[in-house]
């Protein structure tokens, strides 16, 4: 689990929290503050005057959502209050950013007053293209949300009600079509009459579920007629029945909701259960029975949970985001039954196509198809953002809340554009390596970035740690820094009982350049050499490592030890490069200082197979200064002569130049002046003619370009020996603990 510190550290390092604003006009020169504030900006308030629907025009409405809470139902944690609700309603910004694109500010309020809420909402409505209420208890969330669709017209999502049943609401369409049940047949018992269990109800009741056959169980027990007085929303949800506990609504029931606290059900209940139960056991983190116990009780059953460890996740994630998406590009002014009914079906239909094989291999499965183990899409699956976002935009102009006419099938395509691939490539290599963890070394045990990194690695299912040092000193500073160890082997190079066969083996690779015995017995001491021995006789399968030596002193053992793969006769090394939607390969950006034409062809080919391993295909650019010989120096003559080898070695490979890297970047500029040349879209694999300029890149757009570099990922090796830069931080770490093992699946 994650610890403490952990949570704690990533809050707080560097910017506290986790969100900031930033300008998205240039704001450098006299010139850009005149237009931006005094007296440009008169230009489009007047407009908003005269047309007030210019405000979509000419400011950030459009794109804006309030995340308003008073923090009485935070999570699984209740009223812990407004500024304690701070760090969840800013990673609900997180989630609508890094899902869909949607900017957030995020509101808590310090009242439990939901006229307060609702007035405060009112008055910021100017602000806003949207709100999700979030995290407000039962049933004053009810009333809040029912004011404010009322008197807003702006969308207003209450995400703990709608997010849950949309997504459930998808899962039960496809459920009973794979048990062969009627929906309006079917009974249904909900266990939680909270926010997301009324809007269940309610949601299922449009999707075709009759009233009464839905049976609801609060915390008392089944609400039946003559129990008690019940508020207005409970109240149509009250049945005339004898069953009085959940248990009882169970017997020959078809369908089991889930919404309240853990351990709940039994097995006897579910067996108890009609033909091909469909269970949907969604509290978290733990559910209301175990996935194990519900298939151990049932073959013929269909589970869901709330848990990405298990089939059929329920995650709001796969909706609230992509339904303010289609919301806010159409101008809607309400959220209503129709986009929520749109959302339902968007979902269950995308479940029944031909899933792409990056969402497979994102997920670490062999294969997904529509079944009892995959009725919902999973929420990485980067068609959800067209699919959904387009429903809802649709079902909003259809259903006259639009404000913005738009073609639909344009707008898909302009999503696709905008959704890329930077954001899944990482999820798709770590899930990879769940798929099949390997041993992976890290021999800086004792450092707290690498036991951090370790634990996180264990939690995640990335890789089997191997941490070397000495095991006190390992302890020691764990227990200082509150990191758990569980998983994680502790390994001392010093009284390691291998030592021995290590310095043999290196001795006899290393005796004809001047390593004697004793200098073997000596330098296996060195815990990057200890581990690159254990690479190279099969005791573990990876060695990621570098933070505490220079670049040439961490890769020196791999070379000297493992040695290149046939075939290749220079190593050299690769940095990723990803933007919120793009992917780049940058190499050589580490070792090869002024590689030839041929190594440069060899780097080239290596890339390549890089790229193909983050199923990229590479579109290959070989820069320099000039452009296809618009300049003859050796330099250019340089590249020029690696691209005819790259062309020769690899001729179904893309690959252009030599070419500025401007030039790699425009298409239309690239098509226009050199026709000729078989690059047609943007390149996405950059060899760089030199270590200067491959070196100084990326390093610029890390820092100032704000782009993540990911590696250096070692080419040529012959096992996976992967570095580790000195500033790494503990997630790109375990980033590239995914591509090690990654790495290590290939081999």
């Amino acid at each position: 689990m994650i610890t403490k510190q952990q949570a704690l550290e990533y809050h707080a390092k560097g910017k506290p929290g986790k969100i900031e604003i930033r300008a998205t006009k240039p704001c450098m020169t006299q010139l850009d503050l005149s237009l931006a504030y005094s007296p440009g900006v008169a230009q489009p308030c007047l407009e908003i005057v005269r047309e007030p629907v210019d405000v979509y025009k000419y400011t950030s409405k459009g794109n804006l959502v309030a995340v308003v809470s008073n923090g009485t139902a935070v999570l699984g944690l209740g009223n812990i209050g407004a500024a304690a609700a701070k760090p969840v309603m800013e990673g609900k910004g997180v989630l609508f950013k890094r899902f869909a694109d949607v900017d957030v500010f995020d509101i808590e309020l310090n009242t439990k007053d939901p006229d307060e809420v609702i007035k405060c909402c009112q008055v910021l409505e100017p602000t806003f293209g949207g709100i999700n209420l979030e995290d407000i208890k039962a049933p004053e969330c009810f009333y809040i949300e029912e004011s404010l669709k009322r008197t807003l017209g702006i969308p207003v999502f209450h995400d703990d009600q709608h997010g849950t049943a949309i997504i459930s609401g998808a899962a039960l369409l496809n459920a009973l079509e794979l048990v062969r049940k009627d929906i309006d047949n079917v009974r249904v018992v909900c266990a939680g009459a909270g926010a997301a269990g009324i809007a269940c109800a309610k949601l299922y009741r449009s999707l075709g579920v009759r009233p009464e056959n839905i049976l609801m169980v609060d915390s008392r027990g089944v609400m039946y007629e003559g129990r008690e007085e019940y508020n207005k929303y409970k109240s149509e949800f009250v049945r005339r029945t004898d069953a009085r506990t959940l248990a009882d609504a169970l017997k020959d029931a078809d369908v089991f909701v889930g919404v309240s606290v853990a351990n709940t059900v039994t097995k006897e209940m579910v067996r108890s259960m009609a033909r091909d139960p469909v269970v949907f056991a969604m509290a978290n983190p733990d559910p209301e029975i175990q996935y194990e116990e519900a298939l151990d009780a049932r073959r013929d059953i269909i589970i869901a949970t709330g848990r990405s460890d298990y089939p059929n996740q329920v995650n709001n994630v796969l909706g609230f985001p992509f339904i303010f998406r289609g919301a806010l590009d159409v101008h809607a002014t309400a959220i209503n039954e129709q986009m929520k009914l749109a959302a339902v079906f968007a979902l269950a239909s995308l479940a029944k196509e031909s899933v792409p094989d990056e969402v497979v291999q994102a997920y670490g499965v062999e294969t997904l198809h529509f079944g009892r183990e995959y009725i919902i899409p999973k929420p990485f699956d980067p068609r959800i953002f067209v699919t959904e976002s387009a429903a809802v935009a649709k079902a909003a102009i259809e259903s006259g809340v639009a404000q913005r006419q738009i073609d639909i099938e344009e707008y898909k395509q302009q999503l696709t554009k905008r959704m890329g691939r930077g954001r899944v490539i990482l999820n798709v290599v770590t899930e990879k390596a769940r798929k099949n963890p390997k041993r992976l070394v890290l021999p800086e045990g004792s450092s707290i970035r690498i036991l951090r990194a370790a634990h996180a690695i264990v939690q995640n299912s990335i890789a089997k740690p191997i941490v070397l040092g000495r095991v006190e000193e390992i302890l020691q500073v764990a227990a200082q820094a509150e990191i758990h160890l569980e998983g994680i082997e502790i390994i001392d190079p010093a009284s390691s009982d291998r030592r021995e066969l290590y310095a043999d083996l290196l001795f006899d690779k290393r005796k004809r350049k001047g390593v004697t015995r004793d200098l073997a017995a000596s330098i296996v001491r060195d815990h990057t050499y200890f581990g690159t021995m254990m690479l190279e006789v099969g005791d573990c399968d990876a060695v990621l490592c570098g933070i505490r030596a220079d670049y040439p002193d961490t890769i020196r053992p791999a070379v000297q030890v493992i040695g290149l793969r046939p075939g290749v006769t220079r190593l050299s090394g690769l940095y990723v490069m990803i933007r919120e939607d793009k992917i780049y390969l940058f190499a050589d950006t580490t070792v090869n200082v002024n590689p030839t034409s041929e190594e440069l062809a060899e780097i080239a080919v290596n890339s390549a197979n890089v790229a193909k391993a983050f199923d990229i295909e590479p579109k290959i650019a070989m820069l320099s200064f000039s452009n296809f010989g618009s300049y003859v120096y050796p330099e250019s003559q340089k590249v020029a002569r690696a691209v005819a080898l790259v062309k020769q070695k690899a001729p179904h490979l893309i690959v252009e130049g030599e070419m500025q890297a401007d030039i790699a970047l425009m298409p239309d500029q690239l098509n226009r002046y050199y026709p000729f040349s078989i690059l047609k879209e943007e390149a996405n694999t950059f060899i760089f003619p030199d270590l200067n300029s491959g070196n100084v890149a990326y390093k610029l757009l890390r820092r100032m370009g704000n782009m993540r570099a990911v590696g250096p990922i070692l080419m040529g090796l012959s096992k996976p020996f992967h570095v580790l830069n000195r500033t790494v931080e503990v997630n790109e770490i375990v980033d590239m603990a995914a591509i090690a093992v990654v790495d290590a699946q290939n081999q």
